[in-house]
């Protein structure tokens, strides 16, 4: 690749990265096929317009005050690896680790592979022959079909287009972000000129919080309906992966953070007051595939709407999937690093400057990942191992600051100590609610999470023998 306006670190990667490549990343890593389904699900939990509203702002602000805390540590430590270097400098070698592998085993890999299902499943509308019901090979229980082909290709070719060097991958990125930030602004502004439904506005508006008793089973219907919107803003932290390509990262990490969080959660909440404004919510509740986009969009365009929505989501379903597959890679590059993954996944390409052995062993697994499991299943399988990690980073914001305050911290995270004490106690409360009430997927993450501590000292003994 071109490095004349880029400069190459002494481990080969390029710091060619900056405050709009960031951002972008933030945004587009943000925005996939969650904000256009998901309402569905937490409208049936919820059950209440006010409260559908409710466990959107509560994501944003919870989001938010994530993004400003993570903003010193990555201004503080701009290294390759993000959040892994964070926990691994917080709590030791150990925890760090285990954030590593509970990525690459489920978090990034299960975003990447559900997100890539989407893509194909909305792939579908326009070539019926994509379809989860289309059996291409069955061996006994196991069954391939054409929806998971396409998901599988897509992963691939991303893929490819990222070891082909930083710079292509960011172009790829930027487009489709700014391509999926439009459009979702031309969904909210036609819900906002030409969408109103007056039928809609006072079945929704005129009893706004009923369902809303506002005690613990209120609590506990927008704590676990939470799953849903904080799977659709999850990949915030992403950029911080990529902190030692950044050119300027003491300003842009942080900068770029607050950003493009801020500007996707408003985007978020303005969409679903449209949807509100356009159905009932029993129509949102029901909507078809649980296509609550699609459906707002045919009220207010007629049949087009279908594929109109179907092209946005693939979209922002591609854009979405390039900006995990580029991050993803740099925490096992800097896992290897230290010692703790596959020693192959610390070469840098000479030629792109990328780490292509990282990104082809992240392919491989995230293509297994959409073998398995239906979209819900794995959104729930993620967010839980997601809001574990992310609690136990922004503890480490609270460690640092006693254990290293001579560390020099560039920007300082806003609100501290109570907005982040406020996520960490937050956070808590949601994971006992997950495991509680959605025992299915969320202990299953949990013991991934500690099949790791075993697998941490193999890796430990390994680097030792070298």
């Amino acid at each position: 690749m071109d490095t004349t306006h880029t400069e190459v670190n002494k481990t080969g990667l390029v710091k060619g990265l900056g405050l709009l490549d960031a951002t972008t990343l933030v945004m587009g890593s943000m925005i996939g096929s969650g904000v256009f389904i998901v309402s569905a699900d937490i409208g049936r939990q919820v059950n209440s317009p006010g409260l559908l509203i409710l466990t959107w702002i509560v994501t944003a602000v919870l989001t938010l005050i994530a993004a400003l805390s993570y903003g010193e540590l990555a201004a503080a430590m701009p290294h390759a690896g993000g959040q892994y270097v964070y926990l691994r400098e917080a709590f030791g070698p150990m925890s760090g680790f285990l954030y590593g592998w509970t990525l690459f085993l489920v978090i990034q890999t299960g975003t990447i592979a559900a997100v890539a299902v989407a893509f194909a499943k909305f792939l579908g509308v326009f070539a019926p022959s994509v379809s989860a019901d289309n059996v291409l090979l069955a061996l006994g229980p196991v069954r391939f079909n054409t929806q998971q082909l396409v998901a599988i290709l897509l992963i691939v070719f991303l893929t490819w287009v990222n070891t082909r060097g930083l710079k292509t991958g960011a172009i790829v990125q930027n487009v489709f972000t700014i391509a999926k930030i439009a459009s979702l602004l031309g969904l909210v502004g036609l819900g906002i000129f030409l969408g109103r439904n007056v039928t809609a506005v006072q079945v929704n508006f005129t009893d706004f919080w009923r369902g809303a008793d506002w005690t613990w089973t209120t609590v506990r219907l927008v704590g676990v309906a939470l799953v849903g919107s904080l799977f659709s803003s999850d990949a915030w932290n992403n950029v911080t992966f990529t902190a030692g390509e950044i050119r300027n990262p003491k300003r842009d990490l942080p900068l770029s953070l607050a950003l493009g969080v801020g500007i996707v959660s408003v985007l978020y909440i303005s969409c679903n007051l449209v949807y509100l404004g356009v159905l009932p919510l029993e129509q949102i509740q029901h909507a078809p595939e649980d296509r609550v986009a699609t459906a707002v969009a045919s009220a207010m365009l007629g049949p087009a709407a279908l594929q109109l929505m179907a092209a946005l989501v693939m979209i922002s379903t591609f854009g979405c999937n390039n900006g995990l597959i580029l991050a993803g890679a740099r925490v096992y590059y800097a896992m290897a690093l230290d010692g703790l993954f596959f020693r192959s996944a610390k070469n840098i390409d000479p030629v792109h400057h990328t780490p292509g052995v990282s990104l082809w062993v992240q392919c491989a697994w995230a293509c297994v990942l959409t073998l398995t499991g239906r979209y819900s299943d794995l959104l729930d399988y993620v967010i839980f191992a997601v809001l574990l990690f992310y609690v136990l980073t922004i503890a480490g914001l609270f460690v640092l600051r006693r254990r290293r305050p001579e560390m020099a911290r560039p920007y300082h995270a806003i609100g501290y100590p109570v907005l982040p004490a406020l996520y960490i106690a937050a956070g808590i409360l949601i994971e006992v609610l997950l495991l509680l009430y959605k025992p299915s997927y969320t202990w299953p993450g949990l013991i991934i999470v500690l099949l790791g501590v075993p697998v941490f000292f193999v890796w430990r003994q390994r680097r030792n023998e070298v």
